[in-house]
């Protein structure tokens, strides 16, 4: 089995872990996500890193990946190294590698140095009652819309994915699951529709919408019918797939 990889010049002192992380990853139980991928705390030489295990794809995807195409964990740590270059929160990336047997792409994994963070943006759009609920949402946007100048689009932009951490009663957030990102120009449309994941109500709409037009000179009421819009869009499509998957 051949490989390619690259690792952070900050952490050539671990090289071993990232060229040897197969094995890391099958003896280490802490696992803190599991769906298509798998999330892993592991504590190398005093570093604890989130490694995150890419599925080995269908036939086909195994020789788009291996010829055409550029990796979920390849894309990962050079969208982590582009944000990090423009002063964008995210993980600090430590590497990535690609495992590949018989010409086809196989395995594939991507490491950060992990992040501590309080909770995600999902609990104060969830939960009414967290202290100061209002002041972080208007903060995220405010995060958002530096994203957004900056040229960076989120493509998967859901409520799990932006982390928060609270110092000294301010709020830093960091954004993860960074493989699908565009970096182009984002209008006033295209960045209030990056928050459609977020599974708004009535009330986080309307503030999100009115926070993010006051940062972009914009009409607050044409942001509100934007969002508006995209929101319902985007239930609509998710409620369309239940009905044809017999869910209610």
């Amino acid at each position: 089995m051949s490989f390619k990889y690259e690792i952070n010049d900050r952490f050539k002192n671990i090289k071993e872990f990232l060229l040897n992380i197969k094995e890391f990853f099958e003896e280490n139980s802490n696992t803190i996500h599991k769906a298509r991928n798998e999330l892993k705390v592991i504590e190398y030489k005093g570093i604890k890193t989130v490694v995150k295990g890419f599925k080995i794809p269908n036939i086909i995807n195994q020789v788009v990946y291996a010829y055409f195409r550029d990796s979920k964990a390849k894309k990962s740590y050079e969208n982590a190294v582009r944000l990090r270059n423009l002063g964008l929160n995210t993980p600090e990336p430590i590497g990535y590698i690609e495992f590949y047997k018989s010409f086809l792409f196989k395995e594939s994994f991507f490491i950060a140095k992990k992040y501590e963070y309080d909770f995600t943006i999902r609990e104060p759009l969830r939960n009414k009652q967290l202290k100061n609920r209002e002041e972080i949402i208007k903060k995220f946007v405010e995060f958002t819309f530096n994203l957004h100048e900056n040229s960076v689009y989120h493509k998967d932009f859901s409520a799990g994915n932006t982390l928060v951490s609270i110092n000294d009663n301010s709020y830093e957030f960091s954004v993860v699951d960074i493989n699908r990102m565009e970096f182009k120009t984002v209008d006033l449309n295209t960045g209030l529709d990056n928050f459609a994941k977020l599974w708004l109500d009535e009330d986080d709409i309307i503030l999100i919408a009115t926070t993010y037009a006051n940062l972009a000179n914009a009409d607050k009421n044409e942001a509100i019918k934007l969002l508006k819009i995209s929101d319902r869009k985007l239930k609509e499509f998710v409620e369309f797939k239940r009905k044809i998957r017999g869910k209610k």
